[in-house]
């Protein structure tokens, strides 16, 4: 049995040059005693399946459904799934960000030195929609106790970034909640810091995430997500007692979130 599952989903949307260089970066890792669990949500194109069809890797399983679930839903069936086996550790990955090759390395040789922590995260390096560097690094706070006070504001790890030790969702006594749009690792992180799980951040660089002009751009379902995001965070506030400042700030993420795409992208270029 291999230490480590590694959960990444795939659906309609991704393009297949991104999810090719997401996939090489994984299977190329420096730390190799791992599968891979690439759930398909729903239809996908010809291109994405010849990706998928063209990777010749023992590690590699695949599971795909007939209908379009959702993010959290396509999550849940592979930890289902990774749940029947003895994995020690489970790693989250997106089909559009590119891994750093010693990622796994770093990040399991952590765990295995520091017994009590629940879940690594680290920082992220920034690329646009052609690969090319755009000389931005976003860290996150490293100890349990920063970690804990950033997420007042936001979430103390970048999702794609994390590894989370198994007993992880047994001390939570869930998989990624469904309730809230969009929101599927915010309400993760809430219930670890409920259940006493420890939480923190690596300061190294462990993957290349895409920023592309989609991110800013008002989507069908963006006010009902912008209206999700306070509704979670003010239960957030609430549940940890963050205060009236939390809130305040919880109330102008969701202002922010509904304005025009172009303030949307300068407020992102001057918060990360």
């Amino acid at each position: 049995m291999a230490k480590l599952a590694v959960i990444q989903s795939v659906y309609k949307n991704d393009k297949p040059e991104y999810l090719r260089l997401s996939l090489d970066s994984i299977l190329n890792q420096t730390f190799s005693d791992f599968d891979l669990y690439l759930g398909i949500d729903g239809p996908i194109g010809n291109e994405l399946l010849d990706v998928i069809n063209n990777l010749v890797d023992d590690r590699i399983i695949v599971v795909a459904n007939k209908d379009n679930k959702g993010l959290a839903h396509i999550l849940n069936d592979l930890l289902n799934l990774c749940s029947q086996k003895d994995y020690e550790f489970i790693a989250r990955m997106d089909s559009d960000d590119i891994a750093c090759n010693n990622r796994f390395e770093k990040q399991v040789c952590y765990m295995d030195n520091n017994p009590e922590v629940d879940v690594l995260g680290g920082a992220i390096n920034e690329i646009d929609e052609k690969g090319n560097n755009r000389n931005h690094t976003v860290r996150y706070p490293c100890t349990s106790e920063e970690c804990r006070k950033f997420f007042s504001k936001r979430n103390p790890v970048a999702h794609p970034t994390v590894l989370f030790r198994k007993r992880f969702f047994d001390k939570i006594g869930m998989f990624y909640p469904t309730n809230f749009v969009r929101n599927e690792d915010t309400e993760l992180w809430l219930q670890g810091f409920l259940h006493g799980a420890v939480i923190v951040n690596v300061p190294d660089v462990l993957l290349n995430f895409r920023v592309t002009e989609d991110m800013f751009k008002q989507r069908r379902n963006g006010r009902e997500f912008a209206k999700s995001q306070l509704k979670l965070r003010k239960l957030i506030n609430m549940q940890l007692g963050y205060g009236f400042i939390a809130t305040i700030y919880a109330y102008a993420m969701y202002f922010l979130m509904i304005a025009p795409s172009w303030l949307r992208k300068l407020a992102y270029k001057i918060m990360r």
